[in-house]
This record gives C-alpha cells, structure tokens and sequence, in this order.
C-alpha cells in the first residue's frame, strides 16, 4: 500500500494498485450508503477483515482516509480526489473496451488492471476518441428518427 517512508504525507504517486482499489471501493461505498466501515469494504472487495483493517491504517497514516468514534471511514480531499481521478480512468477505459466490441463483464475486469498503469495522457485521448464516437451516434440517431415517406398508391 505504503511504505514506511512513504506514509508521511499524501500524494497519489505512492499509492499503489490495491490502495487505489480501497480508495475507488470507499469511494463507491459513499456514494451509495452515504456512510461506510470496514466491513463494508470486506463484502464489496471480497477479502478478509484483517486485510482491510492494515489497509485502512497505512491510507490513514498516508492521509487519505480518516475515520470517526463510530469506526465510519472518510476519504479527505487528497483521498476522494485519488478515488475520483481512478473511477474516471476506470470508466474511460470501461467505455472504451464496450466501444471496441469486449464483453462488459470482460471490460469491466481489464479496465480494473489498466486503470492503475494507464497515463493521463492515454486516458484523456481515449476519453475525446469515445466522446467523439458518442457524439456521432447521437448525430446519426437524429438523421434515422425522420419518419419515413409514405409510399403514393
């Protein structure tokens, strides 16, 4: 997650891929319970509750998560905006891999490798080329939503 000499002060780059996984996983949880504990996170990822717990004390000491006297977990700013900027890279990629033909559930498990190695760079032009494809499906549903001429008898 962190190393030892890592775990002073925030920062995305030292974070590695299963950090930004818990990250991305409270992220989802919040927007979708409102609230959330470690046990949240063990059903949503499927590990065990030990692992979530060493997980949550190296994002809290690295500073991207706090937690309250009710044992409820919260990203701080540095921690949403890591989660934030994954999920995006994550639906990216997702839409992108749909757009080329893969399976979603196929998609869906790439996009949650590529999403940790992929630059900024790589993710913003596939973002404009998947946008760009949208926008012209959209174009050409409204040219085929004319109502057809009607025939003369």
């Amino acid at each position: 997650m962190l190393s030892h000499e890592e775990q002073s002060g925030a920062s995305p780059e030292r974070l590695n891929r299963a950090g930004e996984d818990y990250l991305k996983a409270i992220l989802l949880l919040q927007r979708r319970n409102g609230s959330v504990r470690s046990l949240d996170i063990v059903r949503l990822l499927g590990v065990s509750k030990p692992s979530v717990s060493v997980a949550v004390k190296l994002l809290r000491e690295g500073g991207f998560l706090s937690m309250d006297e009710d044992k409820h977990i919260q990203l701080t700013d540095i921690g949403r905006e890591t989660a934030e900027a994954v999920f995006e890279k994550h639906r990216v990629l997702l839409d992108c891999l749909i757009a080329l033909g893969v399976d979603p559930d196929t998609a869906d498990k790439d996009a949650c490798r590529m999403e940790h190695i992929v630059s900024p760079e790589t993710i913003d032009r596939m973002s404009a080329f998947v946008n760009r494809g949208k926008e012209k499906c959209i174009i050409t549903k409204k040219k085929n939503t004319v109502a057809p001429r009607r025939r003369s008898s």
